[in-house]
Formats: C-alpha cells, structure tokens, sequence
C-alpha cells in the first residue's frame, strides 16, 4: 500500500496552495451574499475577519501595512472604485433632470461641504494636523463609499428596487469624486505652498475644479453616448449587444477614465457620467443588465482581496499609531458630524424623517477613503502618514461594523414603512430569475 506522503504533497507548493485558498475565497464570495441576506451583518465583515485569521498566524508572506506599499494601495483602490462606479451608473433607472435628482444635490452640496468643513475643523483643532493634512483626512473622509455601500444601492437596473434612499445614496456616491477631489488637491496645493511657496489658488480654482470637473463630466458624456451607440444603434449584425458579453462595461470603463485622466480631469466623475449615458442611449434594453452583473462580479472579487489586506493591516499595526483624541475625532465622524450634515442638507426635502435619518446615517467609508489618502501623500512631502493612515483605517472599520450589522434591519424598516414586503419582493425575483433561466431550455 503507497504510503500517504507519496500520493499527497505536504507541505503543498505555495502557488498551489494560493490557488486553492483563492479558489475557497472567491466561492465564499459568490455564497455568503445569499446566506447574509437577511442576517445583521454584512460581507465586508466576513472578509476583514477572515483577513485578520490569515494574517495573525504570522506566516504570510506580505507585510499588509498601508504605509509600506501606498503606490499599489492607490492603484488597486483606483480600479476597485472604478469598477464600482460603472456598476452604480449602470443601475441607476431614474432619468437625470436638475428636479429628480434633488435628493442628489443635497447630499452633494450641504452635507458634503458640511461634513468636510467639520473634520477639517477636528484635524486642525482636535487632533493637531497641519491644514494640508486635516483637509486632506477631510476630502478623503467625506464621500459615500461606491465600493461598500452596496447594500443601500439601488437594485440591478429594471428591478424597481429604487427608492429615495437607495437612490439617493447610490447617485450620492456616484458624482462624489466630483465634489472630493478638489479638496483631496487643494491638500497638495497648499501642501507645497507651506513647503515652496508655490502659488495655489488660480491654480485650484481654474484647474482643479472648473476644468477637471468640467471636462470629466464632457469626456464622460462623449464616450458614453460612443459606446451607447455602437453597443445599441449600429446595424444589428455589428451592435456590441448582440454579443452578451458584460465585457464591454469595462472597456468603457477603461476608456473613460484613461481619456479623462490624460486630459488631468477626474476620472471617477467621468466613468459615472459614461456609464449613466449609456444607460440613458437605451434605457430598457436587457444588455444593460449583462453589462451591471459583470462589473459586479469584479468588483466583488477585488473587494474582497482589499479587505482580506485591510483585516492583515489591522492585526499587523495599522491601529498603533493611535491617540485617545483620534478616537473621539472617528466616533464623531461616523456619529455626529455625518449624521448632522446629512439632516442640515436634507431639512427642506419632502421625505419621511425615517428616509431622511437612514440617508444621514449611511453615510458609508471605505475602499474611495483608502485611495483618497494614498493618492494625497503619495503627492505631498509631509510627516506623520502612519497615523493619518490609522486615522482613515479605524474610521473606515468602525463604519464597516456599525452600518454592516444595521443595514439589513434598518433598510427592512424602511421598506415595510413604505409598504413593501422585503420578503416577498425577494422570492418574486427569485421566481423571476427562475422563469427567465428556464426560458432558453424550453426553446
């Protein structure tokens, strides 16, 4: 009889075994969605959990600390956030006029001033950061995260799953970078204007917001309605969506963001606006739908990998550099400063105070406060990133574990207020889903 060892190799070969665990990690991906579903507690958690058991066994290979590998942290975010965007455009079926999106405009302009404002009051006052760097934790800390603010997102476009809140939070993080990275800038301008004495202010005004913002949104727009057009409007033989091939967000996604990043315009406010003109080129074809999963599947893989690093930071240090005072500033943050920007923006919106507190609390960190902060210092010379990356990562796990383990009861609530059954709004789809993959066995 062979012995054990001759028929399995142990230990196994490193690339084998990461071959195995990613395969594990990524089926728990795709399964723990439909498992968590009416539970309180969220993805999200399950992988930082899962992150900080790998790495507290001390034998991985990398060390996951943030400061050590900030270009790749600001590349890597970069394109999960990207992915993020097409998807949110994708999805969104309400129409854009200057009236329908009012909800948008509120938590885009009060509340995100506000909520800058206050923390960079806080960095200044509370925690001692230089300007730069407290408007910069200000610029990064501010934006609804597109990444894990999923659970509060509308639903996959043409489901109906669109009510204010959900629309609001998922515009609101959508056209985020547009109203962020001004200040996310403007940090680096004044950065070298204590350093150098480089002038800053025609150079802000002028560039970094009317022309970034302006040519992101005219560049996205102009692809958008190019791939609209010949993914929907070519002769039949030659439309891309005759393909069903998902792939196609993506190279739009690509497109849109090298075009408008090569123009030194914002690239995430562009790839948004690309994707909700190609939503608007053919608002009810099926194609979109194909074109929304894929990007959703990308963007559910590399989330997962971010935050299997993100668990290896935390049980690696990421916390060390923390102060008493940094933690007050978190709590107030998560606590007050969004919660109450949110109401001041939304006081004179018709809503219910229930839609008008859930879109004041959700306002979700994540993955864009991560490239934030690695794209301001990879651009400043300043001391003490170790601590503002502590800052941004107990910000951001704090938010994870606070609106992961609410989001499910809290947008039930508001479901079964507005008179729907979550319940039964889920096993229709379910049927649906049923009905519809059944309908090429039965041709």
């Amino acid at each position: 009889m062979p012995d054990l060892a001759d028929i399995f190799k142990w230990p196994p070969d490193p690339y084998i075994l990461f071959l195995t665990g990613a395969g594990f990690l990524i089926a728990l991906v795709a399964w723990l969605p439909l498992a968590l579903k009416k539970l309180p507690l969220s993805l999200p958690i399950v992988c930082i959990g899962i992150g900080v058991g790998l790495f507290a066994t001390g034998e991985m290979p990398v060390n996951p600390l943030p400061w050590n590998h900030q270009v790749f942290v600001e590349k890597f975010t970069e394109f999960v956030v990207l992915v993020a965007l097409m998807g949110a455009g994708l999805k969104i079926d309400r129409r854009f006029s200057w009236r329908k999106w009012g909800i948008t405009w509120r938590l885009l302009g009060p509340t995100m001033l506000l909520t800058i404002a206050a923390i960079t009051w806080a960095g200044v006052a509370l925690l001692g950061l230089p300007l730069p760097l407290a408007i910069l934790l200000g610029g990064a800390l501010a934006p609804t995260d597109p990444v894990l603010a999923s659970d509060v997102q509308v639903g996959p476009p043409k489901t109906g799953e669109e009510d204010e809140v959900r629309f609001g939070l998922t515009s609101e993080a959508g056209l985020n970078d547009g109203l962020a990275f001004p200040f996310v800038n403007l940090a680096v301008l004044l950065a070298a204007f204590y350093t150098e004495g480089k002038p800053w202010v025609a150079e802000f005004v002028l560039h970094s917001v009317l022309w970034e913002i302006g040519a992101a949104v005219a560049l996205g727009y102009l692809v958008g309605r190019a791939f609209g057009w010949v993914t929907f409007h070519i002769p039949a033989e030659t439309k891309l969506a005759q393909t069903g091939d998902g792939v196609i967000a993506v190279a739009a996604t690509l497109i849109s963001y090298g075009l408008c990043e090569t123009a030194q315009s914002y690239g995430f406010l562009g790839v948004f606006v690309t994707a909700m003109s190609i939503r608007a080129s053919h608002r009810s074809h099926e194609f979109h739908r194909e074109m929304h999963d894929f990007t959703e599947q990308i963007e559910r893989i590399t989330t997962m990998v971010g935050l299997l690093l993100f668990g290896g930071a935390l049980v690696s240090g990421l916390l060390v550099p923390l102060t008493l005072a940094d933690w007050v500033v978190a709590i107030l943050v998560l606590l007050v400063i969004r919660p109450v920007a949110g109401l001041i923006g939304l006081a004179s919106f018709r809503a219910d105070w229930r839609e008008k507190l859930t879109l004041s609390f959700f306002g979700i960190r994540g993955v864009g406060s991560f490239y934030y902060i690695a794209y301001g210092l990879n651009h400043m010379a300043v001391e003490g990133r170790e601590r503002l990356w502590a800052i941004v990562g107990l910000i951001v796990l704090l938010s994870i574990l606070m609106h992961g383990l609410t989001v499910t009861p809290v947008m039930r609530w508001i479901d079964r207020s507005q008179g729907r059954d979550p319940d039964a709004d889920e096993e229709a789809a379910d049927d649906e889903k049923e009905d519809t993959s059944a309908q090429p066995q039965a041709a």
